[in-house]
């Protein structure tokens, strides 16, 4: 992974910068970003995913690694891929028969202070991907790529299926084919992201588990935006503690 430059919960309110359905001159995701006391860093993927699906999460490991600012790494997982909890300081990567839930990924931060990440999760549910319509490399790329994109703080380019593809992981769309991998577009907007250091930073190592939800909206939170009929979704969740979790949904 070559030198850089930059690199899907908060105090008392979250505030969530959200797009139309066109393509975006800026697609951050409500300014949430890792904080850190220098670029490039290094954020860990914890790997929880079986066998059919360890391509795609280290190639979405080493195409989100080409930006200048941040650079991952796929490390052992530390959690259970049924209930996939975070881990303070990375992203958690999972898959699983969630059920028929209606959701083919999620992807969820854990944000203090009102913008940092401080973990992440990715869940992706063979139960759609163990269908024809999904048993394809080319969603497992396209998901997994845009899920973990959510969680350095990435919204979507596009969240309109029938737009013709932008070449993006981060563009919604019907035919995954040519939307598998991050564009120029993302890792520019990842360099916006990320172009000032913190003087305090939330990655590590560490294995304690922060606040985590579920596998329905119920334990999402509160709908901020989007539909199950417009096919994507974000919820917010407040916790006693002062965290906030904010979940990117992908439907079926």
């Amino acid at each position: 992974m070559r030198t850089k430059l930059l690199a899907i919960a908060g105090a008392t309110a979250v505030t969530l910068f959200l797009f139309p359905s066109s393509a975006q001159a800026g697609h951050s995701w409500g300014g949430y970003h890792w904080a850190r006391t220098a670029n490039p860093f290094t954020l860990q993927l914890g790997d929880n995913v079986s066998s059919q699906w360890d391509s795609a999460l280290s190639g979405a490991s080493a195409d989100w690694s080409r930006s200048t600012v941040l650079d991952t790494r796929v490390v052992a997982g530390l959690s259970n891929p049924k209930n996939c909890r975070g881990t303070t300081g990375r992203v958690e990567v999972c898959n699983s028969t969630y059920g028929n839930t209606g959701w083919l990924g999620i992807a969820s931060i854990s944000i203090t202070g009102g913008t940092h990440i401080t973990q992440g999760t990715v869940k992706l549910n063979d139960t759609y991907f163990n269908t024809p319509q999904y048993n394809t490399a080319a969603w497992r790329n396209l998901v997994t790529c845009q899920e973990v994109g959510h969680t350095f703080g990435l919204d979507h380019q596009d969240e309109d299926f029938n737009n013709a593809n932008l070449g993006t992981c981060m563009d919604y769309t019907n035919d995954p084919s040519t939307n598998q991998h991050p564009n120029q577009h993302d890792y520019d907007e990842l360099a916006s992201i990320y172009s000032h250091v913190d003087s305090t930073s939330t990655l590590g190592t560490a294995a304690a588990a922060g606040a985590s939800v579920g596998n329905s909206p119920e334990s999402w939170g509160s709908l901020v935006s989007g539909s199950r009929a417009d096919r994507h979704s974000t919820y917010v969740r407040h916790f006693a503690d002062g965290t906030t979790v904010v979940t990117h949904v992908i439907w079926a």
